[in-house]
């Protein structure tokens, strides 16, 4: 056994090594917090017991994405498998592949607004009629918008209604606040006295932010969160950007159609990788980014109706556990899309899992992987994070999840779109992976949305799952 720790210690200065190069910038960037030390025995007995927890759970599962999880700035363990476009499968998916985070980027719009708060240009108890005249709904607050405590109905159910709102057109931040404001369907409570997980409360948010800064969402992240974090491959998705964005997929390979939501943002819409997400939860341990008090008061639980461990704070789920544990996290799921992030701030460990074919393993390998750092009981193990399903409705019963809801037709095809000259195309020779088409009107846009014809199953091997050490090729964009 003695000649094995000297290998075991090359194997993890190796590793760890590789990991401080990626990504080089300023040294900020690098070393947002001192680097724990891990005896080369300790980081190998984690390696062993993360590889074994994912490859049952995730890689033995028809898994498409990619893994990583660090600790103290270390990276224990990272993994890329499968292709951008399963059915396909000539674009191995790598580390600079960019994956649809879906609810798991509200807290980047939690904490801009927070940095806001602290620059003092806007207020946690600043009502929203104060951006938007004409608001109908009095005495809803950013705080209650951070907490999903407005009360404010789901726009991904009230848009769904056919006299008020074309289903053919394209449903934008700007369109939500105008259908509120001109046909105010009915709040589901009086501010501040329930949680109620809705969609609408974060695409009021980040349209706050753009009231405030001047600038188009997407462009005052890139400016004050993304390009300062050396996260290069992070983007809020725009219509631009949709020859480089994923699609999704179902678990049988086959192609998950768009819909009239891609546009909105705030609530959704960050596309990043592993190591982004990783210099994002480092950054969070910095005070130069955000300050301690401002963030700390971001994990402070704020919907206490009911005794239990799950809780909601500003931007952030929480599991606070009974035996004084704590995971500050939010997971997941826009169409195929189903993103797992945890942070173990007592451990400084992260757990990111980001993928474009549907699973909810993903959710259950995560938060298996809680108990490798400590003792974390981590109940309801089975809980749907949906965002298309609000949590804790009026009458109990939570309505079904959109994409069961609807159900793509055999007769649809997904059209591309293209940014710069909108048109619509309906030859079967645009079936392509990039955002359907849309014709563009002043303030949102018309697509003609098809499915694409199902996709025959094959029985073709994934590649072998790349242990990484230096970042991989950029993939090509389609």
């Amino acid at each position: 056994m003695l000649p094995l720790v000297p290998l075991l210690f090359i194997c993890a200065c190796k590793l760890n090594s590789e990991s401080g190069k990626e990504g080089s910038g300023s040294q900020a960037h690098q070393q947002p917090f001192e680097k724990e030390k891990i005896a080369p025995a300790e980081f190998y007995r984690y390696k062993q017991r993360l590889a074994a927890n994912f490859d049952t759970m995730l890689l033995n599962r028809n898994f498409n994405g990619g893994i990583l999880v660090a600790k103290g700035g270390n990276i224990l363990y990272e993994t890329y498998v499968g292709y951008a476009d399963p059915t396909k499968q000539n674009d191995t998916i790598t580390a600079n592949t960019a994956f649809h985070l879906a609810s798991t980027s509200k807290p980047f719009t939690g904490v801009a607004i927070m940095k806001l708060i602290d620059e003092q240009k806007i207020n946690l108890d600043d009502e929203i009629r104060k951006y938007f005249p004409g608001f109908p709904y009095s005495g809803v607050t950013i705080r209650h918008l951070l907490t999903h405590r407005s009360g404010l109905p789901n726009y991904l159910y009230f848009m769904d209604d056919k006299q008020k709102w074309n289903q053919t057109t394209m449903v934008s931040n700007k369109d939500v606040i105008d259908f509120l404001i001109g046909h105010q369907p009915p709040k589901t409570a009086s501010p501040g006295t329930r949680f109620q997980y809705s969609n609408t409360n974060y695409v009021l948010l980040a349209s706050v932010i753009e009231k405030v800064s001047g600038k188009a969402f997407p462009q005052y992240m890139k400016e004050t969160i993304f390009e300062p974090l050396g996260m290069t491959n992070t983007f809020v998705y725009t219509p631009a950007d949709s020859t480089r964005a994923l699609m999704s997929y179902k678990p049988s390979g086959a192609l998950w159609a768009n819909d009239k939501y891609e546009n909105t943002y705030g609530d959704k819409n960050v596309y990043s990788t592993p190591r982004d997400m990783f210099k994002w939860d480092s950054a969070l341990y910095r005070e130069d980014f955000v300050k301690k008090e401002i963030l700390d008061s971001s994990f402070v639980p704020r919907s206490n109706e009911k005794p239990g461990v799950h809780n909601y704070g500003y931007g952030w789920r929480m599991l606070n556990l009974r035996n004084g544990k704590n995971v500050i996290y939010h997971f997941g799921k826009w169409h195929g899309f189903t993103p797992a992030f945890a942070r173990l701030t007592d451990e400084k460990a992260v757990i990111i899992i980001l993928g474009n074919q549907y699973s909810q393993s993903m959710y259950e390998a995560a938060k298996r992987t809680y108990n490798i750092f400590a003792d974390y009981i981590t109940p309801d193990s089975t809980m749907v994070e949906d965002d298309t399903l609000p949590t804790g409705p009026v009458d109990g019963r939570p309505p079904p999840s959109k994409e069961a809801k609807k159900p793509v037709k055999k007769s649809e095809k997904v059209v591309p779109k293209k940014t710069p000259e909108p048109k619509v195309v309906k030859s079967a020779a645009a079936k392509k992976t990039a955002r359907p088409e849309v014709k563009q009107t002043k303030t949102t846009q018309k697509k003609s949305v098809v499915n694409p014809a199902p996709v025959k199953k094959t029985k073709t091997q994934k590649p072998a799952a790349q242990k990484v050490a230096t970042p991989a090729t950029k993939k090509k964009s389609k």
